[in-house]
């Protein structure tokens, strides 16, 4: 009866590894389309135009820096599955946990710079500071991605140093499919030092969208005290910015979120499949945001819904 019970679970375990193995590939294909039309259209009209604006250079980079994410967890994920007997040193596990961390730092960044350079634009405050730095939002936002990258360093550092303590005794090939207690460590330190670093963007992220209610809603204020209707062109940007952020946000959130959960739950370590439900949740933020930016950008949509025309008529002949 027990050994029923142990075939059973082994039977559900194999199905969810499989399933989330799909999901999470099915994902990364949607994210790696998603992404690469938006860096693709921005960059035709960069051609076109010999120009091309500060919003479209952030929606290039951060495109271009989520396919990195997706194809890196791809990579990760499928290379032990194809070559089961693939090994791998220490240096090679090095340069994965290093590429990895890299763009998922400028996906983070990229997009927290996104969100900045949005409330700089729709807000209204009459603070000095916050004026100061609207007139200068272009500057605003390089500088802080400048000082992001003092983080990337230090990002870069810790996780190299758990790498070296725990797997830098053994230079000799080790299997990259290691279930062992050294290994179980690593990961999870690497882990709670990805949440540690993801949270700096994530709380900066959580305040412009603060920053950018209590803005709408001084303004609604403001609307309904001169009794001027309900809505105008401001109050439109503002919802609109809203309604992005808000999805924004809530991706951002279950992405933490996933990694919050392989930081801390040492127990599911040794469990595939909550590991990868883990991983199949996160991803959602790479990819599906790539959508959402898509339906909220006028150029992007407008260039989808050409796409979408052309493809029809092709069905059709």
């Amino acid at each position: 009866m027990l050994n029923l019970k142990i075939f059973n679970w082994i039977q559900v375990s194999v199905f969810l590894w499989v399933m989330f193995k799909i999901i999470l590939s099915v994902e990364s294909i949607i994210g790696s389309f998603g992404n690469g039309f938006i860096a693709l259209v921005n960059c035709m009209d960069w051609v076109k135009r010999r120009k091309i604006s500060s919003v479209d250079q952030i929606l290039t980079a951060l495109a271009l820096s989520r396919i990195g994410v997706l194809w890196s967890v791809l990579t990760s994920l499928f290379v032990p599955s194809f070559y089961p007997g693939f090994s791998m040193t220490t240096k090679m596990i090095r340069m994965i946990n290093i590429t990895w961390t890299v763009t998922n730092h400028f996906n983070l960044w990229l997009s927290t710079n996104l969100s900045i350079f949005y409330f700089l634009k729709i807000a209204n405050f009459s603070n000095s500071i916050f004026l100061y730095l609207k007139w200068r939002v272009k500057k605003v936002v390089f500088v802080i991605l400048l000082m992001s990258l003092i983080l990337l360093l230090l990002n870069i550092v810790l996780i190299n140093i758990p790498n070296d303590v725990w797997l830098g005794g053994n230079e000799s090939n080790m299997s990259y499919s290691s279930s062992s207690r050294k290994f179980a460590q690593f990961s999870r330190l690497l882990s709670f030092t990805n949440c540690m670093f993801t949270s700096i963007p994530f709380a900066v992220s959580l305040l412009a969208f603060l920053l950018l209610i209590i803005s709408l809603w001084k303004h609604l204020k403001r609307m309904q005290h001169n009794a001027r209707g309900s809505r105008d062109a401001s109050t439109s940007a503002h919802v609109k910015a809203l309604q992005i952020g808000i999805t924004f946000l809530v991706l951002y959130a279950i992405f933490f979120l996933s990694l919050v959960i392989q930081a801390s739950g040492s127990e599911f370590q040794g469990r595939k499949p909550v590991i990868l439900f883990c991983q199949a949740v996160g991803i959602v933020f790479p990819s599906g945001h790539s959508l959402v930016l898509i339906s909220g950008n006028g150029k992007l949509r407008r260039a989808s819904l050409s796409v979408l025309w052309w493809l029809r008529g092709r069905s059709k002949c």
